[in-house]
C-alpha cells in the first residue's frame, strides 16, 4: 500500500494557496496539500496531528504571526523542530534569505510569477529527499 505524503503550506494570500495547490496536483496527484491561511493555525495543526507534514511551505508576509515568528516557535517546539521548512516569499533580497537560514529553514524558495518556473521550483523542491538533505549556503536557495 502506498503511503499518502502530505504537504503542508501556509500563505494568508487565497490565490497564491490555490496556485500552489493546483501546481502540485498536476506534479504528483498522490499528494495532499494541508493548508492554513495564517501562522497561528498552522502552530495549532502542528500541535493537533494528524495529518504529520513531510514538508511546510511558509510565506513569510502574514499579518499576526508571521513567517520569521512562526519559524522560531517551529524550532524551539519538540513536536516541530526538526520538520523541514521551505521558505517560499516574495521577498528574495539578501537579508531575508540570511534571516531565513540563521532561524533554521531548510530551504528558501523565492515566489515567481511565471507558472512554468513555479511548477518547476516546487517540483525541485518536491524532489529534495527531505530525510537525508544538507543545506549549505551554496544549496539553500532555488535559483531560476
Amino acid at each position: 500500500m502506498k503511503q499518502e505524503v502530505t504537504i503542508f503550506y501556509t500563505d494568508d494570500d487565497q490565490e497564491d494557496i490555490a496556485f500552489f495547490k493546483e501546481i502540485v496536483s498536476l506534479i504528483n496527484s498522490d499528494l495532499s496539500v494541508v493548508t492554513q491561511c495564517n501562522g497561528k493555525e498552522l502552530l495549532h495543526t502542528l500541535d493537533n496531528p494528524p495529518p504529520h507534514p513531510y514538508v511546510i511551505y511558509l510565506d513569510l508576509n502574514m499579518p499576526g504571526l508571521n513567517g520569521f515568528d512562526v519559524l522560531k516557535k517551529m524550532r524551539e517546539s519538540h513536536n516541530s523542530k526538526s520538520l523541514p521548512v521551505v521558505v517560499f516569499s516574495t521577498s528574495s533580497d539578501e537579508q531575508t534569505i540570511q534571516k531565513s537560514w540563521d532561524m533554521g529553514a531548510n530551504y528558501y524558495l523565492p515566489k515567481t510569477g511565471l507558472f512554468d518556473q513555479l511548477k518547476k521550483s516546487i517540483e525541485h523542491t518536491l524532489n529534495i529527499n527531505w530525510n537525508s538533505f544538507n543545506a549549505d549556503r551554496s544549496n539553500f536557495v532555488y535559483n531560476y
